[in-house]
């Protein structure tokens, strides 16, 4: 547990771990989202955003922002757990959390190297696209897994729930 708490960091805390990474040659990688109830395709994801770089950073919507940008029924998941999980991954490097409906304070501030999304974004709609690549940076959109959400994955838990007749 002791491991995976150490991942877990404060947007200033990652400011000096990115810059340390950059002076030292490496790239660092950026990604976001809400990751509530987190699924195989995020897992897939997140292994093909790690190996755009040499360490991976995600920012995870805060519950306040998740319930702004999905509705009154979210996050599933509250925030600390989410960011528990993540950090769990092997793939994941540190993990962060941020309050805004998008991710521009944290892109302007960590400057990575690459920033990265699910292909399911166009380019020129990605938070940070300009600031990154203004800077020298990339930006990707990752191939989509698709038949994965965190919408249907409830919607079947919901359904499921109306036809369960306990015995």
């Amino acid at each position: 547990m002791q491991a995976v708490s150490k991942k877990i960091k404060t947007l200033d805390q990652l400011e000096s771990i990115v810059r340390q990474l950059q002076d030292g040659g490496s790239r660092a990688v950026l990604t976001n989202g809400c990751f509530d109830l987190l699924h195989a395709g995020h897992v897939r994801y997140l292994r093909k955003a790690r190996a755009c770089g040499d360490a991976l950073i995600v920012a995870v919507n805060s519950d306040a922002s998740v319930r702004r940008l999905k509705g009154a029924g979210r996050p599933i998941v509250r925030q600390e757990d989410r960011c528990e999980v993540l950090a769990a991954l092997e793939c994941v490097d540190h993990v962060t959390v941020f309050d805004d409906d998008t991710p521009l304070d944290v892109v302007k501030r960590l400057r990575p190297a690459v920033l990265a999304k699910g292909g399911d974004w166009q380019l020129d709609q990605i938070v940070g696209r300009k600031e990154v690549e203004e800077a020298g940076g990339r930006v990707m959109a990752i191939e989509f897994e698709k038949g994965y959400s965190t919408t249907s994955i409830v919607r079947r838990i919901v359904e499921a729930s109306q036809a369960y007749e306990p015995n």
